[in-house]
């Protein structure tokens, strides 16, 4: 089985842990040699910022951990056993900016990346060489190899200025607090799909969005264009996984940024904005798995109702399984 999943950071991470566990392969680690089944996952580069001279993937980095078996499990991002010498060493300079701290080991992998692309080397490349230490099992896929950066318009909280941020300054600094005003993937517009999505799409028996954030994370891989016509044109079928379960988002704050663009934060406004392939001439959803106890009518999708929360490999196996049978994939 060929298995598409479009992917944000954490939550990504942890549903492909999943599909993985569902086919039979080992959670952590790379696949066994002859495997028939295939994972790739195309991932959201909009995060991605430059910090101190270094190209951070914050994205690509927590899937190519969890799934690689680096990942600090507890907060869900960056490296197990982690230190802050260099983050402390910075702080003593002065330097900013000073709220977003890179672990020591997490500074190997910048480092690793800034030199290949100062090299000329593109973010895909990159990216399968430093899978090639971490053997994730599952293929990483960058969804462009161009530069894209999610910026926030908010009002900026000292100053009451208007102004436009990068989105990890929002989200890390000031904890998605101000009010966005709109949210931008600045770039998205000129990019194109990076190597190998339009054909892993193509190509796939079933595509699934993953439970990440649907505006700056499965929305800014979709704003790549080229991204929503491959999936508006695959023959397998698209099913999404809601993020929101009894109007919450599952992790961090999905509903600041659903706001942002008009929507409130429930399972059936994300079914709907992410929109109907049988009933839109713009939308990606064939299915659309929702968590028990919440409803969802989405015009042109079939929806299902089943326990959402993934609080093991085991329970989220089962989420995948529930959303391939959702969308009517044979499953022997």
């Amino acid at each position: 089985m060929k298995i598409v999943v479009v992917v944000g950071g954490v939550g990504g991470a942890r549903f492909l842990l999943g599909v993985k566990k569902f086919l039979g392969l080992p959670a952590v680690g790379p696949a066994p040699a002859g495997t028939p089944h295939e994972v790739t996952a195309v991932v959201n580069t909009g995060d991605d910022i430059w910090l101190h001279g270094l190209r951070v993937c914050p994205d690509l980095d927590t899937c190519m951990y969890t799934l690689g078996g680096g990942i600090d499990s507890e907060r869900g991002w960056g490296r197990t056993g982690e230190t802050w010498v260099v983050k402390e060493e910075l702080a003593a300079y002065g330097a900013d900016p000073d709220w977003f701290g890179l672990g020591d080991k997490d500074i190997a992998t910048h480092l690793v990346r800034t030199r290949m692309m100062r090299a000329g080397y593109d973010l895909s490349d990159i990216t399968a060489a430093l899978c090639a230490r971490w053997q994730p099992g599952v293929r990483l896929l960058p969804m462009t190899d161009d530069r894209v950066e999610t910026h926030v318009v908010i009002d900026e909280p000292d100053s009451g200025e208007r102004k436009a941020v990068h989105f990890q300054e929002w989200w890390v600094r000031h904890r998605a607090a101000p009010k966005a005003h709109s949210i931008v993937p600045l770039g998205a517009d000129e990019a194109t799909p990076g190597p190998g999505v339009v054909e892993a799409i193509a190509d796939a028996d079933v595509v699934l969005l993953a439970p990440s954030n649907p505006v700056v994370s499965v929305g800014t891989v979709l704003a790549v264009p080229g991204v929503r016509t491959a999936l508006r044109k695959t023959e397998a079928p698209v099913v999404g996984v809601s993020p929101i379960i009894g109007g919450k988002p599952v992790r961090g704050m999905a509903d600041a940024c659903l706001s942002a663009i008009g929507l409130e934060t429930s399972a059936e406004a994300v079914g709907r904005h992410y929109g109907s392939r049988a009933c839109s001439d713009n939308g990606v959803l064939d299915g659309w798995l929702v968590a028990a106890g919440d409803t969802a009518d989405v015009p042109g999708v079939a929806v299902r109702a089943v326990p959402l929360l993934m609080s093991d490999v085991e329970a989220t196996a089962t989420m995948v399984r529930a959303a391939l049978e959702l969308g009517g994939v044979d499953l022997g």
